[in-house]
């Protein structure tokens, strides 16, 4: 298989199914000539003309508007909205119509849209450019929200997403563009809604998603030259949420800690605790750990950031903490 970038696996995904299906169509801000903020648009107005890729005015609000317009016309709009942060101009149109529409026409009309978005910090991008939000939109029934970690991932996420005829949040991590990954060639779809065990183990499962599920990765490594053999799941898909996997998971391993780089309080890792309590808590040898992001603002400065930002240090000592708590 080809060692491609994160990003070069989102650019063949969103080639590949306006080669599929004349109906999608992309648009945002600077997703022609520049590429979008990421380059992840780069070439395709080249391929597809400027009818199906084009650039908007800065308002979000039209972005959306437009993107679930287009949707309910019969189209199949990527609606890049450049970052999480810039959604909450979006939220009307993604949180009051294309989540709702479906429900409201009593079935007879879907928004088959996609709304293609950065998150997370560690770029150095300020407060108000490097949050991460994900949990806003998957608290909303009607929306689907995907988070890959990998390029592989992202391509076979991006190409379902684009397929499903339910509205979707796409985010991508900021960090994660040019992480390199084996991606196979031709047709990859992964559905949405399935977690996945990246690392089998026997003494503790972690949970993450996003650019968290790589560094629970990391922190396995480092807790296996210790003894300690950690189980992976990436959850992926937010919205709907596969605890089924999780679960499987803990009651092979009696312990988890929940791994997320947004803030603790009412946040994913606060939903998967509580579903593990009241599904496996006759599993369980230790209180269930929760590792996420400070909650602050997150700073500018590199070293504050880089503070407020869950590592692999961090994880692997909330596992240890696990196994002292018990006397183990």
């Amino acid at each position: 298989m080809p060692t491609i970038t994160y990003r070069e696996a989102l650019n063949h995904a969103l080639r590949e199914e306006m080669a599929r299906d004349e109906r999608v169509l992309v648009f945002g801000e600077d997703v022609v000539a520049y590429g979008g903020a990421y380059g992840v648009t780069s070439g395709l107005v080249n391929d597809f003309g400027e009818k199906r890729v084009m650039d908007t005015p800065i308002a979000e609000g039209g972005i959306s508007g437009a993107a679930v317009g287009a949707a309910m016309g019969g189209l199949r709009p990527v609606a890049e909205l450049m970052t999480i942060n810039f959604a909450l101009l979006a939220s009307d149109a993604i949180i009051n119509h294309a989540a709702k529409v479906l429900h409201m026409f009593g079935g007879q009309m879907s928004v088959p849209v996609v709304f293609r978005m950065t998150g997370g910090g560690g770029a150095q991008l300020a407060s108000t450019h490097s949050q991460s939000l994900e949990v806003l939109f998957a608290h909303v029934p009607g929306l689907k929200v995907v988070t890959p970690a990998t390029p592989a991932d992202a391509k076979g996420l991006l190409k379902s997403a684009i397929r499903d005829n339910d509205p979707v949040l796409f985010i991508e991590h900021a960090l994660l563009y040019r992480v390199r990954g084996e991606v196979p060639e031709g047709e990859v779809l992964i559905p949405l809604g399935k977690a996945e065990v990246k690392r089998e183990g026997k003494d503790v499962t972690l949970v993450a998603y996003s650019r968290m599920a790589l560094v629970a990765l990391e922190a396995a490594d480092r807790l296996s030259q210790e003894g300690i053999e950690a189980e992976v799941v990436d959850l992926k898909t937010l919205r709907p949420l596969d605890m089924e996997t999780v679960l499987t998971s803990v009651r092979k391993t009696n312990r988890a800690v929940t791994v997320e780089e947004a803030w603790r309080t009412y946040g994913i890792g606060a939903e998967v605790a509580s579903r593990i309590q009241e599904e496996a808590f006759d599993y369980l040898d230790a209180p269930i750990g929760r590792v996420a992001g400070v909650e602050v603002p997150l700073p500018y400065a590199k070293n504050l950031e880089q503070a407020a930002i869950p590592d692999a240090g961090r994880v692997v000592e909330a596992v240890k903490q696990l196994f002292v708590r018990t006397g183990v």
